[in-house]
């Protein structure tokens, strides 16, 4: 009988890809969603559950509510609490996206503590809960944390909701034995399996789409989905991993280097990637009329160097070269219509107005 595991948030790109890594290894998987009524979105998964003969089923448990948690956890060996609110645009109440996060992950915390058969749970965090409010560029490894008092909501809600994870871990007695292993990724990049993108999509998604007239000053230190799905897999299998933090994030990129991949290989098709440098000003102008270019302006010029050596080291865990990357995501918007190709923009059934300024 293959090992159950539970994968929360299970629509969701990260976990969409979690949860195919797991099934391609053998085991048994139960995904949360908001809603059972709500099969269109899980279609992608369930096609795919069916081509590699793999046992998936779902449990309707929501991260604002304790209905259900008890239900999803039962049975299962291990957690990946991977659901966690991502917003594109700057929250309008600081404090309902924190609380959504720490309370959510206290949720499933307490649901997987209160059952017996559960052996470990592997939280998806973030680099946003490292790399943050520093007061000089140093090279961040998982013995740091975000300054949240320096920080924004986003990069607060992950800190909080990360310590207060190891704080209820370490609260429980050492007989229940339940383990925490954490997961830092960068910026999440990789083919969407489903039209329905993620926040991380949009640099490239307006790149290729050519909503944008120039590049702003930004970057990330980038991730592939499929290689962080590995990471889960690999967090959740190796022994030693227990009590861990494990950044999964690549060197710092920046978002010009995004465009002049996509340019190279977009531009010989006709689609019309911006490559020029946008001036900072002239990216704080135009956030006042873009909520979603809002987001970008604290990180003009910044970088977010971090280490995912300890990954590497414990783990065996590896990342692709980012340009390969860059150019999966880009072709899978192209592929589920998110993106439409040159001379049909706005008559795809997927497509979407897009700003004429952003990230």
């Amino acid at each position: 009988m293959s090992t159950r595991v539970l994968v929360t948030g299970a629509t969701g790109f990260v976990a969409g890809h979690v949860i195919a890594e797991l099934l391609d290894h053998g085991y048994a998987v139960r995904g949360t969603v908001r809603d059972l009524a709500g099969a269109g979105r899980r279609a992608h998964l369930v096609d795919y559950a069916a081509r590699v003969g793999g046992d998936l089923e779902f449990a309707a448990a929501d991260l604002d509510h304790d209905a259900g948690w008890a239900e999803a956890v039962a049975g299962c060996a291990q957690v990946l609490h991977v659901a966690s609110p991502f917003p594109a645009t700057p929250p309008d109440d600081d404090n309902e996206l924190i609380r959504t996060a720490v309370d959510g992950t206290l949720r499933v915390l307490r649901a997987a503590a209160a059952a017996p058969g559960v052996r470990r749970v592997v939280l998806t965090s973030s680099i946003a809960a490292i790399a943050h409010g520093h007061r000089d560029e140093a090279v961040r490894t998982e013995a740091d944390w975000t300054v949240v008092e320096r920080s924004p909501a986003y990069q607060r809600s992950k800190t909080l909701a990360e310590r207060a994870a190891w704080e209820f871990a370490e609260s429980l007695p050492a007989a229940r034995g339940l383990e925490l292993v954490v997961l830092n990724p960068g910026m999440v990049l990789g083919p969407v399996l489903s039209p329905e993108t993620s926040t991380s999509h949009e640099p490239v998604r307006r790149l290729l789409a050519g909503a944008v007239p120039g590049v702003p000053r930004v970057g990330w230190s980038v991730v592939d989905v499929r290689d962080l799905a590995v990471a889960h897999r690999l967090a959740m299998e190796t022994a030693h991993a227990a009590g861990n933090r494990y950044i999964c994030a690549g060197d710092h990129v920046w978002m010009r280097d995004m465009a002049q991949i996509l340019a190279a290989a977009y531009g010989p098709r006709g689609f019309r990637v911006a490559t020029r440098a946008l001036p900072d000003p002239l990216v704080r102008l135009a956030a006042l009329f873009d909520r979603g270019l809002r987001l970008t302006v604290p990180a003009l010029g910044k970088v977010e160097p971090v280490s995912a050596a300890r990954a590497r080291r414990d783990l065996g865990w590896t990342m692709r070269p980012v340009d390969g990357t860059v150019r999966d995501t880009a072709e899978s918007l192209l592929r589920t219509g998110v993106v439409p190709s040159p001379g049909r923009a706005g008559s795809g059934p997927n497509a979407r107005p897009v700003p004429a300024a952003g990230v």
